[in-house]
C-alpha cells in the first residue's frame, strides 16, 4: 500500500465530506468487470481490496480511495492483420480501394469482432486526500494519469476544487545549485541517480547512475552548462525518493527508520491500517519541508 509516485495537488477549497458521505457519492460510480462488448470501465473500488466493503478509508485526516479499472487488451498487430485482409479481400472481389471512411468502419467492425474474445487486464489507483493540510496525493508515475483520476473524481461528486502544486523556486535550478555552488539542506543528501540536459532546443541528454554526482566526470558536464532536470534525493533518512523538475516524485521508497516503526498487525485490513497512517504522517512532515526548500508555494511567494 506504501505509495510509490507522489502527484502533488493544491485543495483549493476545504473538502467538508466525511469519510462515509465520500463513500456514498463514490458508490455513484462502483467499479463493475467489463462486458463482453465493453473495451473498458473505471469505476471505484476499496481501497482494501476483499478486506473492506468501503470506497473511502479514513486514518485521521486522511482519506483513501482507489479506482479500478479492466480494459481488453486488443494487441495492434492483429488488428491490423486481419484489417488487411478485409481490405484485401475488398479489392479482390469488388476491384477497388476502400476509402478512409469506409476503412474507419471495417477498424470499427474487425475491434467489435475481436471484443468477445479479448483477454482482460485490471489494475488499480490509490490516492489520498489529506483533509487538515489541505491536498491530495496521487500514486502514480505521471500528472496526465493523476488528472484521469482527479477528472473522474470531479465526474463522480460533480466538484473537486484542487491545482497541481507549483513552487516560487524552479527546482531544476536550485538542484542544479546543490551541485555546483552552496551544498543541500542538512535534512537533504543526494544519493547517485540524477539526469543533466543541455538548456538549447534538442541539447544532449545525460543519465547518471551509480555514481558519485562531487564527481570530475558530472562537473564536466556542469560546466558545459547541462542543467540538472532529476535527481535521486533522500530526507532526513526516512524517505528515498526522485524528483524531478515539475515537482514530480518517484521511486518513492521509506527507509527502514520508517518501516521499523510499524506495529504487528494480525490481518490485512490492520497491516493496511497501520501502514497508511505511519505513511500519510511521514508526508505530512515531509511534504511541508519540500515546498520550503524550493521557495514555497508559488502564489504565495
Amino acid at each position: 500500500m506504501w505509495f510509490k509516485n507522489l502527484c502533488l495537488y493544491r485543495l483549493t477549497k476545504p473538502f467538508e465530506l466525511t469519510a462515509e458521505a465520500l463513500h456514498e457519492k463514490l458508490s455513484e460510480r462502483v467499479f463493475h468487470p467489463i462486458g463482453k462488448l465493453e473495451p473498458a470501465f473505471t469505476g471505484w473500488s476499496e481501497p482494501l481490496g476483499e478486506e473492506g466493503d468501503q470506497l473511502a478509508h479514513s486514518s485521521g485526516a486522511c482519506i483513501m480511495i482507489c479506482t479500478r479499472k479492466e480494459e481488453k487488451i486488443l494487441p495492434a498487430a492483429a488488428v491490423r492483420e486481419l484489417l488487411d485482409a478485409r481490405i484485401q479481400e475488398v479489392e479482390d472481389k469488388e476491384g477497388r480501394k476502400p476509402g478512409a471512411k469506409e476503412k474507419q468502419r471495417m477498424k470499427d467492425e474487425v475491434l467489435l469482432d475481436m471484443m468477445p474474445r479479448a483477454f482482460s487486464k485490471s489494475s488499480r489507483n490509490y490516492a489520498y486526500i489529506d483533509t487538515r493540510n489541505g491536498w491530495m496525493i496521487v500514486d502514480t508515475p505521471n500528472f496526465n494519469k493523476a488528472e484521469e483520476f482527479i477528472s473522474l473524481l470531479r465526474e463522480t461528486l460533480g466538484s473537486f476544487p484542487v491545482v497541481p502544486v507549483t513552487v516560487a523556486s524552479a527546482p531544476g535550478a536550485i538542484m542544479t545549485d546543490w551541485l555546483t555552488r552552496h551544498a543541500p539542506p542538512a535534512d537533504i543528501s543526494i544519493d547517485d541517480e540524477a539526469e543533466l540536459r543541455d538548456p538549447e532546443k534538442d541539447g544532449g541528454i545525460v543519465k547518471i547512475r551509480r555514481q558519485d554526482l562531487s564527481s570530475d566526470e558530472v562537473s564536466v558536464h556542469l560546466e558545459a552548462g547541462k542543467r540538472v532536470t532529476q535527481m535521486a534525493l533522500t530526507f532526513d533518512d526516512r524517505i528515498s525518493f526522485v524528483i524531478d523538475d515539475q515537482l514530480q516524485l518517484k521511486r518513492i521508497r521509506f527507509t527502514d527508520t520508517v518501516l521499523d516503526e510499524a506495529e504487528d498487525a494480525d490481518t490485512a485490513a490492520q497491516r493496511f491500517d497501520a501502514d497508511f497512517a505511519i505513511m500519510s504522517l511521514e508526508f505530512s512532515r515531509f511534504i511541508p519541508r519540500l515546498l520550503e526548500i524550493f521557495g514555497g508555494l508559488a502564489d504565495e511567494g
